[in-house]
């Protein structure tokens, strides 16, 4: 897709693990954000390609890491991307250079995005008390147990503490997903 210019400049992180991540949660994001020309730098535990998986379970693309989340920093981008996928999910809310990054992004008022299992990262960085937002059901409990509100929507925009929080269910909704990410970074939400 030629670039739409939109996010001339702008620069994203996607934080995944190199095992689990669900495929479309990763590449679909990315490739949105790219078309409307920003610049995405996928950040994973180890210099090795991530192994994506299509519900969780079957193999899916070999994603390029272009670095690790123990090298990232913050100050080089304008927004974090957390991708789901159970497993990596669940390994990332307890990696300690996850939750470094993501709260550092948080901390400088920079947009922090997570769709389906990705909001674990939130419960387990302090970032879900007080906010708004959503995830896959079965996070809801977690979510409210850190004092955020949970929603059953596919997107929820969440503009009242020091970031914006973009938050999102589901696959199925990947495509509201990207446009509101799109939009925070614009300044247009």
């Amino acid at each position: 897709m030629p670039s739409d210019g939109t996010l001339e400049g702008r620069n994203v992180l996607v934080l995944t693990t190199n095992y689990g991540t669900e495929q479309d949660e990763l590449t679909r994001p990315a490739a949105a954000l790219r078309a409307s020309g920003a610049r995405v730098t996928v950040a994973a535990q180890k210099d090795e390609a991530v192994q994506t998986l299509v519900s969780d379970r079957h193999p899916g693309d070999l994603v390029p890491a272009e670095t690790t989340l123990a090298r990232a920093t913050a100050e080089e981008y304008d927004a974090v991307l957390v991708p789901g996928g159970t497993l990596n999910a669940d390994q990332l809310r307890t990696d300690a250079d996850a939750r470094r990054l993501v709260s550092a992004f948080a901390a400088a008022g920079k947009p922090v995005a997570a769709i389906c299992h990705g909001p674990w990262l939130l419960v387990d960085s302090g970032l879900a008390a007080g906010r708004e937002l959503t995830s896959y059901p079965s996070l809801r409990p977690d979510l409210e147990n850190a004092g955020g509100t949970w929603r059953d929507r596919e997107v929820v925009v969440d503009t009242s503490g020091d970031h914006p929080l973009i938050t999102s269910r589901r696959p199925d909704d990947l495509d509201a997903f990207s446009s509101a990410i799109i939009r925070v970074l614009a300044g247009d939400d």
